[in-house]
């Protein structure tokens, strides 16, 4: 036990880093990490999602989701189609081998899940994730992320001058 138990912050953080950790791991070979694997996900879950709506569902602006579609269209994990209704808007599809990835990604990552939520039994592991969820829910639906370089200006807007930074002065 440490005096940091009850801080919010710090538990998220260390839970957070080790999934960070482990995931990595998971993801090496991945175009694009864990934004390719969401990707994935959506282009094979849903109903092929148009490139912006996917962009705005997955908060990754539209020039880096371009970049990304690039590399996983090369790795031939995703392809783009054109949309019946509306020629100029295209469709994300995942491959077969995208979809093969997919299911290794989820088996891996859920050996990973288990290895950090280890320290719960089953009901509170299902529990931990179902609260966790709503959170998560509540507090995009409170801020909701439009793109991940707009969070990272706005944390860089909300964090104060660094304290420790010694000044000095021209006379």
């Amino acid at each position: 036990m440490t005096a940091l138990d009850g801080d919010l912050g710090w538990t998220l953080g260390v839970v957070f880093r080790a999934y960070v950790k482990a995931s990595n791991a998971v993801m090496d070979g991945v175009p694009g990490g864990h934004r390719g694997y969401q990707i994935l996900t959506a282009a094979a879950r849903e109903e092929a999602p148009s490139q912006s709506a996917l962009g705005a569902q997955l908060g990754i602006d539209r020039t880096v989701l371009t970049y990304l579609l690039d590399d996983m269209e090369r790795a031939e994990l995703v392809a783009r189609k054109p949309d019946p209704a509306d020629r100029r808007t295209r469709r994300i599809v995942a491959t077969e081998p995208g979809r093969a990835l997919l299911c290794a990604l989820e088996e891996r990552l859920a050996h990973a899940e288990a290895h950090i939520l280890s320290g719960l039994p089953a009901k509170d592991r299902r529990t931990l994730k179902s609260l966790l969820a709503r959170l998560a829910a509540h507090a995009n639906a409170l801020d909701p992320v439009d793109s991940t370089c707009a969070v990272v200006e706005d944390i860089t807007k909300a964090r104060p001058a660094n304290r420790g930074e010694r000044t000095t002065r021209r006379s």
